[in-house]
């Protein structure tokens, strides 16, 4: 029996069918919902073992990336959501996805949520919106979405992704170990400069996890790397079926396939 992934959408998301095929093709069986389908009836969170936000521009960022949305699942999905991660199950959230769940407060909490958030995504240091391939290290291997620290590429696509949070907290993702994502410059060092770093985030952060590692949030987009041939210099690099983002999926519906009973 597979295991099942819901791709979480919203009005203005527009990166869930390649979500969900890159999930399929890793091995799980994917059904795309619109919260509003959940927010009618939160029980049909518990039919699944893996929760993906993905990206877009939910509720259009009017009130700010992530912000309506993350609202949503903290104000009215939080029994739920804290069943899902006590019964060891997983979420990702990717690019306006890890706004999300960075609003809501799903991967700096000292438990299941922390209210309010501690940390938060701002307007890149360029003043722009960034599409441009970047590479990043793999720092932690807390978080079951990951296996070896290694560099990686994937692509990102946001405005809004400069990782801000106070140094203490910086220091407390640090220490546990939360922080899996780095961007690196051409020598695999975690950098502050453009555009090795898109937008300026604290301490080179890319991407975070949540103290128990079952939740995932990232700026860039490793749905964008899946095939070999989606990376824009593919035919200078060895051939291969997979691009660099496949595996971690791969490593999620791995573990989420140890929950099916």
């Amino acid at each position: 029996m597979e295991p099942t992934a819901l791709v979480l959408r919203a009005a203005g998301t527009n990166c869930e069918r390649e979500t969900a095929w890159t999930l399929r093709q890793a091995g799980a069986t994917a059904d795309i919902l619109h919260v509003n389908e959940l927010l009618r009836e939160p029980t049909r969170l518990r039919d699944y073992h893996l929760l993906a936000i993905p990206g877009g521009f939910s509720y259009g960022d009017d009130l700010g990336s992530g912000v309506v949305f993350g609202n949503q699942l903290r104000s009215r999905l939080k029994p739920e959501i804290e069943k899902f991660i006590e019964d060891g199950k997983l979420m990702l959230g990717i690019c306006n996805g890890f706004q999300v769940l960075l609003k809501a407060g799903l991967l700096t909490g000292r438990d299941v949520f922390d209210d309010p958030p501690r940390a938060t995504l701002s307007w890149n240091m360029s003043g722009r919106y960034e599409d441009r391939w970047v590479d990043l290290r793999i720092v932690s291997e807390k978080t079951p979405f990951v296996s070896g620290r290694k560099v990686v590429s994937y692509p990102v696509a946001h405005a809004e992704g400069q990782f801000i949070a106070p140094d203490a907290l910086l220091d407390e993702l640090e220490q546990e170990q939360q922080v899996v994502f780095q961007y690196v410059d051409a020598d695999g060092r975690p950098t502050q400069e453009f555009p090795a770093n898109p937008n300026g985030s604290s301490r080179a952060i890319a991407g975070i996890c949540s103290k128990s590692g079952q939740v995932l949030g990232l700026m860039p987009h490793p749905e964008r790397n899946i095939r070999h041939f989606h990376h824009p210099e593919w035919k200078r690099m060895p051939k291969r079926q997979w691009g660099d983002g496949f595996e971690l999926f791969q490593n999620a519906v791995r573990r989420a396939g140890q929950l099916v009973r």
